[in-house]
């Protein structure tokens, strides 16, 4: 009887798609060994969700994947062979009650990103793993006819392999052990590497009030910022939350149009764009100007400033009020119908400038990466190098916040363990 050979696979680094890559490969037969150059595993993970962990989203596929707007539709067959809900049955089936907070987001009911970590550092042990920490990758071992034949260590050790699975991730937060180690790996063997750049990252602005820190530290809840094109069209536009900075602006809202500050300014060959700030999204201009003036009737001899106190924080009013030349301390009544529309227009299109973002080492996501054309989407193998698979932030795709990052990371580590472990 023919006895079947067992593969075996080496993944390099220790993230949130090696962890799943090593996982499953040794849950469907491989003989793994997992390479981390770090003393610890998933140190990054860690800090996922704010140190909570936001395994995974609740939402359909679709919204998912229009969630990940860098190159998403990549990930479908993938999503395939497992997805979210598979993520979810993943941890539960393991023991890790999760629960849903806003959004969709899932977060173990631990509210710890430590109990993801020890879940797989547990099935690790179960499944039989080799984990190898403090050890870096110094370079792919190759035989003559393009075939693998394992890994060589920077204290010059072989470690033999016959696939390999590079889940080095991007190179946000080198802090964290990513710096782009797995793009050289990737060159090495004829790879594009499509360029870098920093997502879900704070946005830098030139602009005065800025500088000045006239708005520093107010946030505003639930309003839409845009990016503009040259023409002044949306390029995209996010209904959330955000807050001024002393370098320009953060939070959700921010962070999710940061992938577009890049992509419009080298699409417009610009060195500033225009954003816009509605902070009144769910309002048209008709129905908020009818809003201020139902405050002016109730409210005539009051000051401005404390007519219309109600409408949004005081640092904003005050900053608008300014912004359109208005006295906050005439009364209501004293308004003109020119006035009122300038404050109006100010609350639903307040436009300002933004240069770029904070830089790719401090940016959580890593826009970019190993050109997907090249990676065969059923299996995560490379189209240039049989049994080398690829996993996680080192693939040119990238997502928002709010579990769509770690999704795609367990996707793509589960798929490309599994086929690791089971295709000749």
């Amino acid at each position: 009887m023919e006895t079947i050979m067992k593969k075996n696979v080496i993944v390099i680094g220790g993230g949130s798609s090696g962890l799943m890559a090593a996982a499953t490969a040794a849950e469907f037969g491989a003989a793994v060994t997992i390479v981390e150059k770090n003393k610890d595993l998933g140190k990054k993970l860690l800090l996922t969700g704010g140190g909570r962990c936001n395994v995974t989203n609740n939402r359909p596929e679709e919204e998912i994947i229009a969630h990940i707007p860098g190159n998403g539709r990549f990930l479908h067959s993938a999503f395939n062979q497992f997805n979210q809900f598979d993520i979810m049955k993943y941890f539960t089936s393991r023991g890790v009650a999760l629960k849903e907070e806003d959004h969709g987001r899932m977060f173990p009911v631990t509210d710890r990103a430590r109990t993801i970590l020890e879940t797989f550092i547990e099935e690790l042990k179960r499944q039989g793993v080799t984990v190898r920490t403090n050890a870096t990758v110094a370079k792919i071992i190759y035989s003559q006819n393009n075939a693998i034949e394992g890994v060589e260590l920077d204290s010059g050790e072989i470690l033999p392999a016959d696939r390999i699975v590079l889940a080095t991730g991007g190179k946000s937060l080198p802090r964290t052990g990513s710096t782009g180690d797995g793009y050289r790996f990737a060159k090495e063997v004829g790879h594009t590497i499509t360029e870098l750049y920093p997502t879900e990252a704070p946005i830098t602005s030139p602009e005065p009030f800025i500088k000045e820190r006239v708005l520093k530290g107010l946030s505003l809840r639930n309003v839409a910022l845009s990016v503009l094109n040259k023409k002044g069209k949306k390029v995209t536009n996010h209904q959330m939350d955000m807050i001024f900075t002393h370098f320009g602006v953060s939070g959700p809202a921010a962070l999710r149009c940061s992938m577009f500050i890049h992509q419009t300014k080298k699409r417009d060959k610009v060195d500033i764009v225009t954003m816009s700030l509605d902070v009144f999204p769910e309002q048209s201009l008709g129905q908020l100007q009818q809003d201020m003036q139902k405050l002016i009737k109730e409210h005539a001899d009051k000051s401005v400033k404390n007519g219309w106190k109600d409408l949004m924080p005081e640092r904003y009013l005050l900053f608008g009020l300014e912004r359109v030349g208005i006295d906050p301390n005439q009364t209501l009544k004293s308004l003109n119908p020119k006035d009122i529309q300038a404050f109006a227009e100010f609350c639903k299109s307040f436009t300002f400038q933004a240069d770029g973002t904070h830089p790719l080492d401090k940016a959580f996501v890593t826009g970019g990466g190993v050109s997907t054309k090249e990676v065969n989407p059923k299996t995560m193998e490379s189209k240039l190098m049989p049994g080398l698979y690829f996993c996680g932030e080192l693939l040119d795709y990238n997502g928002y916040t709010g579990g769509y990052n770690i999704t795609g990371a367990f996707v793509t580590g589960h798929t490309s363990g599994y086929h690791a472990a089971i295709d000749d």
